[in-house]
């Protein structure tokens, strides 16, 4: 069986690509390669492996062809990144997956699962499960949203369509990411002896580890076609909802360094808890990790040397770098190439 993830060198991508490869698929990974291929470095000479740099907006179709699942992660990935520009954010995370959807389904790739978040949910006070009204305030979750919509209208008994909203990933990637709630507690801590906690810190927020998230792309593509066609999945645990302020005091009781905390940024517009139990009960779905293993995990990374803060490794931060190199360049065409 072969399968192709968009944005597969990236966060998730690049910890779900060897967990693939490991059960045997043949895979293609289509990245643009901002942060480099070395994310990938483990699984590289895997015979089973091919790279493809290219753009979900115009990538040649004809890499479908034989390709029996699509795992689509590619999109600019957080709310500041987002923001950078607005336009190029929908152009991506909007109209270039739906590209993608309406091509495997052109090509006649069986299943395609599409990367989704449960920032779409906004601010609520209610627990929300997939039925409940979203919410989105940003254009990150905006176009999430968007593409869910478009993408679940081409399920069909052919095509096999299965959105995953995803709570919010923490824990080791060898593309790391400390612009994540979790994984920037801990590096604040191993830095600078403190806990970066944003205002008020009574925000709720919903959690789930990187392999366990990979985990669930697994189980949807091999899942029953009746079980996940057409659904859309909240991927995260009930036990897993967390308030921002009693997160960081358990992280903080977590790690061997003592606790303080380190007040940031203006009161968060976004508190959100989730209901999981769709996934739990329909496809047996329930995380292995918790966010003390997480934190644990990216610390002891840190102290080792295995992981090193750099500006690659907040998102919002290196897109800015690439873009100042080209700052410059008077050929649009060729601005337009990094968002």
């Amino acid at each position: 069986m072969q399968v192709l993830v968009t944005g597969g060198a990236g966060y998730i991508g690049s910890v779900l690509i060897p967990m693939l490869l490991d059960k045997g698929y043949e895979v293609k990974c289509l990245d643009r390669f901002f942060f480099g291929k070395e994310t990938l470095n483990d699984v590289m000479s895997n015979p089973n492996l091919e790279l493809i740099k290219d753009d979900i907006r115009w990538f040649n179709p004809k890499i479908l062809k034989g390709v029996d699942a699509v795992v689509d992660l590619a999109a600019l990935s957080n709310d500041p990144s987002g923001e950078l520009d607005p336009s190029k954010t929908f152009d991506i995370n909007y109209l270039g997956r739906v590209r993608v959807a309406k091509l495997s389904k052109e090509y006649g790739v069986k299943r395609y699962i599409l990367a989704s978040s449960c920032s779409i949910y906004g601010f609520q006070d209610i627990i929300l499960d997939e039925n409940s009204p979203t919410n989105p305030l940003t254009t990150y979750a905006k176009s999430n949203l968007t593409a869910e919509k478009d993408v679940l209208q081409l399920s069909d008994s052919s095509f096999t369509v299965t959105v995953l909203r995803q709570a919010t990933v923490y824990g080791f990637s060898p593309r790391m990411r400390f612009d994540l709630a979790i994984n920037g507690m801990v590096l604040g801590l191993f830095k600078n002896k403190k806990i970066p906690v944003m205002r008020n810190g009574e925000q709720w927020r919903p959690f789930i580890h990187i392999k366990d998230t990979s985990r669930a792309f697994l189980v949807v593509m091999e899942s029953s076609e009746d079980k996940v066609n057409g659904e859309t999945f909240n991927t995260g645990s009930n036990d897993q909802n967390y308030q921002i302020l009693p997160l960081a005091q358990m992280i903080g009781e977590a790690l061997p360094i003592p606790l303080k905390i380190e007040w940031y940024g203006s009161p968060d517009q976004r508190s959100y808890r989730v209901n999981f139990d769709k996934i739990k009960k329909t496809l047996g779905f329930k995380p292995d990790y918790t966010p003390k293993e997480g934190s644990l995990e990216v610390y002891e990374a840190l102290e080792s040397g295995k992981v090193v803060d750099s500006i690659k490794t907040k998102t919002v931060e290196w897109y800015k770098h690439l873009l100042n190199i080209y700052a410059t360049v008077k050929d649009i065409a060729i601005k337009d190439t990094i968002l």
